[in-house]
């Protein structure tokens, strides 16, 4: 009997508890003690008032002497856009029991952000934590002693890490884009500013979520910047520092993390680029340079990171992460006027899709890994035909699964990098995963994301906070 009152004391007790538990969370309000978020108070969104930039204000003279090669690797995706290399040099295969031949490292502040290397100096925007800076780096690449450093002074909080995109390179112009758009302009051969741009102030742009990812683009000596905000996208003298032409931009697209891609089709050379709102070909050269060719607002995410893969044949494969999927265009072109049809649409568990990083496209095929809701493929590299990119050709398999980090082809071999840092040599192939090395290359590796850089067979790779030089020549 007493054990019975005991029992029915302890039901009471806890129908008492859930119940009051129940009051007070139907009551309460979670957000109580959360401080609303201004716009600007995190140091983005518009015109970034609190702040005043002294773009390449900073300067160092590190070192003179380098040894000058003969391959570049001059910008984003490489320089033909593709991520391929077409370098003659042969590459190891395996590393054999020595492991990788380590060149040289060098500590980073926290980021994301690649390496774009010109004839053996090797160039990453880098940020400062300590001087609280911007800084491009530029180092020998085949010794690691850095050469100079010029930057400016920036208060960025950090977010997943700072720096994250790559410089333009040419013989005579370096361009970079920072974290907060602000844009700098160098002479290569000296490292002295050209001229500088607050793309946000001056085009009242908001700092996409994570910061800058759009990677700068020199054509034809003219800076290509997506600005989002005033203008969809502006045409820089590198010169001079003069605006050749602007694209107005009346939906007010914003903009996005993707990089700006060059695409030759139906005789026309465009611009083809994801903001926050559509995918648009933007013409190139011409009377019209500036002018919006084509548009298409059935492409509309709010994260968008991989840049558009244009293909011969007008198709444009266009993919983003955190659940929106892939979108399969194809242009037309009749009478010197363009029009874009959607093939297919589907979410990333249907077919290729990507997170992070910019698909390859390589004899009609397409190359990718996966995203995390990649369903029963998740993580894994993927092979597809453009005609149906819903169908996988081959898959990786469960056992071969990688992160967000880069790929990139050279001399037959496809590159592969893991989140930790782990590097995967494998076999280039449209009728299987064919694996040939796979070795740890940072120890404790984290975040091992920035695209890979090739030059004279120097692989250039990082993680959040290191960067290392491996000689992969045979």
């Amino acid at each position: 009997m007493e054990s019975k009152r005991i029992i029915n004391f302890l039901i009471y007790t806890i129908a008492a508890i859930s119940v009051i538990s129940l009051l007070w969370w139907v009551n309460t309000d979670p957000t109580n003690e959360y401080k609303t978020s201004e716009p600007g108070a995190d140091n983005r969104g518009k015109g970034l008032a609190a702040q005043e930039v002294k773009i390449g204000e900073l300067f160092e003279q590190f070192s003179t002497g380098y040894t000058e090669l003969s391959e570049s690797w001059p910008r984003f995706r490489g320089a033909d856009f593709d991520n391929i290399s077409k370098s003659p040099v042969k590459l190891i295969e395996k590393f054999g029991s020595a492991g990788p031949k380590i060149v040289w490292s060098v500590e980073m502040g926290e980021g994301h952000s690649g390496a774009a290397i010109y004839k053996g100096l090797a160039y990453v925007l880098d940020y400062n934590e300590e001087k609280r800076a911007d800084i491009l780096r530029c180092f020998s690449l085949a010794d690691g002693k850095e050469q100079w450093a010029r930057g400016y002074k920036l208060n960025v909080k950090r977010n997943h890490g700072m720096s994250r995109t790559i410089p333009a390179v040419t013989e005579d112009y370096i361009l970079t884009m920072g974290p907060m758009c602000h844009v700098m302009c160098l002479d290569r051969k000296t490292g002295n500013l050209l001229w500088g741009l607050d793309v946000a102030k001056e085009y009242e742009s908001e700092v996409p979520l994570w910061y800058t990812g759009q990677c700068p683009l020199i054509d034809n000596n003219l800076a290509i910047i997506a600005t989002g905000g005033k203008a969809l996208m502006v045409a820089i003298d590198c010169a001079t520092g003069q605006k050749v032409w602007e694209t107005p931009n009346p939906n007010g697209w914003k903009m996005s993390h993707s990089s700006v891609i060059p695409f030759t089709f139906g005789g026309r050379k465009m611009f083809v680029y994801s903001p926050i709102g559509a995918l648009v070909g933007i013409a190139a050269d011409g009377p019209d340079a500036g002018k919006i060719l084509w548009e298409t607002t059935a492409w509309n995410h709010t994260v968008i990171a991989p840049s558009p893969v244009c293909m011969p044949d007008g198709k444009i494969f266009i993919t983003a992460g955190y659940g929106s999927g892939s979108m399969m265009l194809q242009l037309k072109e009749s009478g010197g006027k363009f029009s874009v049809e959607v093939l297919t649409e589907y979410l990333p568990k249907d077919g290729l899709s990507s997170e992070q990083q910019t698909p390859i496209l390589w004899q009609g095929h397409l190359f990718g890994i996966m995203p995390k809701d990649g369903g029963t493929m998740r993580n894994q590299m993927i092979c597809v035909n453009p005609a149906d990119p819903k169908k996988p050709v081959w898959i990786s398999g469960q056992e071969n699964r990688f992160g967000l980090g880069p790929y990139f082809m050279a001399d037959g071999k496809l590159f592969i990098l893991n989140d930790d840092a782990t590097l995967t040599i494998a076999r280039p192939s449209t009728s299987g995963y064919i694996q040939l090395e796979q070795v740890k290359i940072i120890e404790d590796g984290h975040d091992a994301w920035a695209p890979f850089a090739l030059a004279n067979g120097y692989l250039l790779m990082r993680d959040s906070k290191k960067m290392v030089c491996i000689d992969l020549n045979l």
